[in-house]
């Protein structure tokens, strides 16, 4: 989905940042310790955020803020 010109994509558990996003995206990406919000840097580089989010709706809402300020 697109949000403010950034793109936030949803990963499933099987596939890589690195396939599916590009400089500038937002991803998100689950794992049994809840939902991770990655931001895709120049050159590939990742970022995230410390901690993950408990549900799918509070990742969405916060890839959406971080959007809204451009990333």
């Amino acid at each position: 989905m697109k949000h403010r010109k950034i793109n936030i994509v949803v990963l499933e558990q099987n596939e890589q940042i690195a396939d599916q996003c590009r400089q500038g995206d937002i991803a998100i990406v689950t794992d049994p310790a809840g939902w991770w919000i990655k931001f895709v840097g120049e050159g590939g580089h990742v970022d995230c955020y410390g901690v993950p989010y408990a549900s799918y709706n509070e990742a969405l809402w916060s890839a959406k803020a971080a959007a809204e300020f451009g990333t």
